[in-house]
């Protein structure tokens, strides 16, 4: 913080300037007048006060530094309150108003609204749903907690994080993954307020955001080659199957099914065809070279009425249906596996292109990770990879 005096010439009595007074805050500045009037003639630019020792300067540099104590009284007092020091805060103080304090509900749900306006520009549903369970369970954990239906910013603090993570697991049941999540999303709140300027420092600066490792289950290949063979009287069932096969082979959510065009098909490097999107979650590029099962299925829907109504390459239902059916589909095909559509994204990272001696880095490419320690969750090294990779080992020392 800096405070210096100036003339403004445009400001004059009688020939005389006015003095000003600029409070100068991280960048920013707050302009005051001092109500003194002086000869600019006598004013140094340099000291930013009167020249000489005459009476009538010692007179008016006396109240130029009663204005600089004031400058840093001001600072004090807004330090001691925990605020944050910032143009804004010093003006208030300054002019004798009472700084409004922010509150964590407000600021969240303002967030959730401005996500909402951005849904199919920057954000998918679900993002917004994710949002709008955490600011439930937040409103929740206040009135638990505190019997309050907000609470000032200021008062979030680390033991007020850790008694939400406790919460999350012990009043809703979350394993730490999912309260990892749930406290991902409402850090996402306390960093708007730190960037803001009205929190003076982060709470979660020393709290550890720890997720544990799972099993992410995939179909092996002999459960995805009873799972193509399998025929189904009813229709619904034979189409979300041949949906989930083309997501096995080509590593595609669900999301980025459903939007699959034809446009999206194109010739890749090497004359084959090639899927070429970009995700929805990410919004990073995805090249993935056409498999015969999967080119099968397009052709099997090729003119399908819901495809031509939707300008889309396939049948889709939403996503709670499609796993609905998934877990009938799996009973018929003695498949003991909770079958999610997620897993057919599994299932290819696994089962179709590591095992084959795909590498990493290009199931990386295809899944359109952005970051290959996103890959290595969904790639599983199987006993069968292994005995590959090391079969020059064993001919080598038995």
């Amino acid at each position: 913080m800096t405070v210096l005096f100036y003339l403004r010439k445009d400001v004059e009595d009688a020939g005389k300037s006015k003095a000003y007074m600029r409070v100068t805050i991280d960048g920013k500045r707050f302009d005051v007048s001092t109500n003194i009037s002086i000869d600019p003639a006598l004013w140094s630019r340099a000291s930013g006060k009167m020249r000489g020792t005459k009476e009538s300067a010692r007179a008016v540099n006396y109240q130029l530094e009663l204005f600089r104590t004031r400058v840093f009284e001001t600072q004090k007092r807004i330090i001691a309150k925990d605020a944050v020091l910032n143009v804004s805060s010093f003006r208030e103080e300054w002019r004798g108003q009472k700084q409004k304090r922010k509150s964590l509900i407000a600021i969240f749900e303002n967030h959730n609204q401005q996500i909402k306006s951005l849904v199919g520009i920057d954000f998918a549903p679900g993002t917004v749903d994710r949002y709008e369970t955490s600011l439930k369970h937040t409103k929740s954990f206040l009135w638990d907690k505190y019997r309050r239906n907000d609470i000032a910013i200021q008062e979030i603090t680390h033991d007020f994080i850790c008694d939400y993570e406790i919460w999350l697991k012990a009043n809703r049941g979350c394993n730490q993954n999912t309260t990892m999540k749930y406290l991902a999303n409402f850090k996402k709140i306390i960093l708007i307020c730190v960037k803001n300027g009205w929190l003076k420092r982060d709470p979660f600066i020393s709290f550890k955001m720890r997720k544990t490792d799972t099993e992410r289950c995939f179909l092996n290949e002999e459960e995805l080659r009873r799972l193509a063979n399998k025929l189904f009287s009813i229709d619904r069932l034979t189409f979300v199957r041949d949906v989930f096969l083309f997501s096995c082979f080509t590593g595609l959510a669900y999301v980025d099914v459903t939007k699959l065009k034809l446009t999206d098909i194109q010739q890749g490097i090497d004359g084959r065809k090639w899927i070429l999107i970009n995700r929805q979650k990410t919004n990073t590029p995805s090249r993935i070279p056409l498999l015969k099962p999967a080119f099968d299925v397009l052709g099997k829907y090729l003119g399908h009425p819901i495809c031509a109504a939707k300008n889309t390459l396939l049948p889709i239902l939403s996503n709670q249906k499609m796993n609905a059916y998934l877990k009938e589909i799996a009973d018929a095909c003695g498949i003991n596996k909770k079958l999610t559509f997620h897993i057919a994204r599994h299932t290819f990272a696994t089962t179709v292109a590591l095992t084959n001696g795909v590498s990493i880095e290009s199931v990386s490419k295809m899944l359109g990770h952005k970051d290959i320690k996103t890959t290595q969750h969904y790639a599983k090294i199987l006993d069968q990879k292994i005995s590959t990779d090391t079969k020059v080992l064993t001919e080598k020392y038995g």
